[in-house]
């Protein structure tokens, strides 16, 4: 049985077949349970954790993920890198359903969502200049290339409290900042995983155009779902191969973000 692994998978119920070998393990931490159980298993050679970011029944809305709990039980069981599939919507008309774009930068517009792990006991500055690791998007832009997808390296994530959608006036805003896509769940996935030092790649599937974008009755829920469900067999396979190209040394930033730092707690 297969306790421990060193990448996480945090996505949609439809990963559950990326893994051989699977077990499902129940993992406490200091913040309630994860969306569901963690289902741990073998990539080829690689060790992978999976977490359905909504439970397997879809049962968490976006504002509503445990997200603190989810990170945690990822570092507990040994991740230290974690690619982070989900669906979103194109603020570009260049840029239409079936594109993944690599993220490059984040902009957060939700509200309410705790977003530390250091909010008791003192404050702990962590630096978010570039969310994203740059080790892993390397390999998530090489391996959805070579997978034939219109790949897009870099742009910005813009992430929405949720669950509406936006209106037309916030999507053209958001485009005419010079935003690329538009999500629910990016954020606080990417703060959190830093402030437990890990690595985070976002591999962002576009499913439609946000309602700023192109004429006519906006995004729908169905939509969204139906699109995803019809590409969600590429995208494991993207996943999978992203995950056996992973470092097996990280030697970027993301592992040193707490040196020097006080903790007022120590991390698993």
């Amino acid at each position: 049985m297969v306790t421990r692994a060193d990448i996480g998978v945090i996505g949609g119920s439809g990963f559950y077949s990326l893994l051989d070998d699977a077990e499902e393990i129940e993992v406490a931490t200091p913040y309630g349970p994860p969306s569901d159980v963690v289902t741990v298993g073998r990539i080829g050679a690689r060790t992978v954790a999976f977490i359905p970011r909504h439970g397997r029944d879809h049962r968490f809305p976006p504002h509503r993920i445990p997200y603190r709990a989810n990170l945690w039980a990822l570092r507990s069981l040994g991740v230290r890198q974690v690619l982070a599939p989900s669906a979103v919507g194109s603020l570009r008309i260049e840029h239409g359903p079936g594109a993944i774009v690599i993220p490059d930068q984040l902009v957060d517009r939700t509200s309410g969502r705790v977003q530390t792990y250091y909010d008791i006991d003192g404050a702990v500055h962590v630096s978010f200049a570039d969310p994203y690791c740059p080790s892993g998007r390397s390999v998530a832009v090489t391996a959805a290339q070579a997978g034939g997808w219109d790949t897009v390296d870099g742009g910005t994530l813009v992430v929405i409290e949720g669950p509406r959608f936006s209106t037309r006036a916030e999507s053209r805003w958001f485009a005419g900042n010079g935003w690329t896509i538009v999500g629910m769940t990016g954020f606080p996935e990417a703060v959190l995983a830093r402030e437990l030092a890990l690595c985070y790649t976002s591999l962002a599937l576009v499913t439609d155009h946000d309602a700023g974008v192109e004429a006519g009755d906006g995004v729908t829920h169905e939509e969204v779902m139906e699109f995803f469900a019809r590409n969600v067999t590429r995208m494991r396979t993207l996943v999978a191969d992203a995950v056996q190209a992973l470092p097996g040394e990280r030697t970027c930033a993301c592992g040193t973000a707490l040196d020097g730092i006080k903790l007022p707690f120590e991390l698993p």
